[in-house]
């Protein structure tokens, strides 16, 4: 889950651009036109450069990239079997679903238009993820057939979330996490205190709009316990809850940034669960 780094970087520049007293789509209103074509290549090919600059410095550095002739590797999906019991996967797919939404805000603050901001804030994500798996394959981390399915899937939600305001105000893809005492120093592999969920809310329907029904969300999410060494105690939990719509009520007080942040973060044990580990 290296690639969630680059996703909370994007999340920290996306609470920074969204505006304090106004919705997200109205980041370009200070634009008094378009930008012209040249002008957006050259930030286009800037930001990709510069995330792939990035990651080649560090991959050097830090996962030995570049050190073995190039090679892939089957990693599985969600099995008792593998080494996270999925949970790498959805961190992939959030890391991509992160770095898309906040790509497109940047694009649609340099006068993008929103249409096009969703694109290329999507591809951009899948660029950047895409190539940090050209570099894993040539370490012995090896490229991952199945973390390039989940960068594209998280990706393509980002887009369509991005581009259907409707859809976003219905569904959100959060990451929950709780920091554990032995593993502080390294939260973004921290799987034995994450889960990863998906939030439905009744305040994205008419009908809830006008009742307390507004504030509810239902939430259905996954998480795994005992991968971080392999043990006959591993979990891996599948839940259903109900909980309070923060996003909304921030928003509504005209808390932007506290919205914008709790649409991809919920706070940990905030809402009623019922949970099943498929391992019994």
């Amino acid at each position: 889950m290296r690639v969630i780094i680059s996703g909370l970087c994007l999340l920290a520049a996306l609470l920074y651009l969204t505006p304090s007293r106004a919705y997200a789509e109205e980041l370009a209103e200070g634009c008094a036109s378009e930008l012209s074509s040249a002008e957006k290549n050259r930030k286009l090919w800037t930001v990709n450069l510069t995330g792939i600059g990035i990651i080649t410095v560090w991959g050097v550095a830090q996962w030995d990239y570049f050190t073995t002739s190039s090679g892939t590797t089957s990693e599985g999906w969600f099995g008792n079997d593998t080494d996270s019991g999925g949970m790498d996967k959805l961190g992939h797919a959030y890391a991509s679903y992160v770095t898309a939404h906040g790509l497109s805000y940047l694009y649609e603050s340099w006068c993008i238009n929103k249409d096009d901001a969703a694109l290329y804030g999507s591809l951009s994500s899948l660029a950047i993820v895409t190539y940090m798996e050209f570099g894993d394959s040539f370490s012995d981390f090896g490229a991952s057939k199945e973390d390039l399915v989940a960068n594209t899937v998280g990706a393509f939600y980002g887009y369509y979330s991005y581009k259907y305001p409707r859809l976003s105000n219905i569904l959100d893809f959060r990451w929950e996490y709780k920091p554990g005492s032995e593993t502080l120093g390294d939260f973004t592999t921290d799987y034995e205190n994450s889960k990863y969920l998906l939030a439905l809310k009744l305040n994205g329907f008419e009908f809830s709009r006008s009742s307390f029904l507004k504030h509810i969300e239902f939430h259905a999410g996954y998480y795994t316990r005992g991968f971080s060494e392999w043990s006959d105690d591993r979990e891996r939990n599948v839940f259903v809850g109900i909980g309070f719509n923060l996003t909304d009520l921030f928003r509504r007080h005209s808390y932007n940034k506290t919205s914008t942040f709790f649409k991809y973060y919920q706070i940990p044990n905030s809402s009623l669960t019922a949970e099943k580990n498929l391992n019994e």
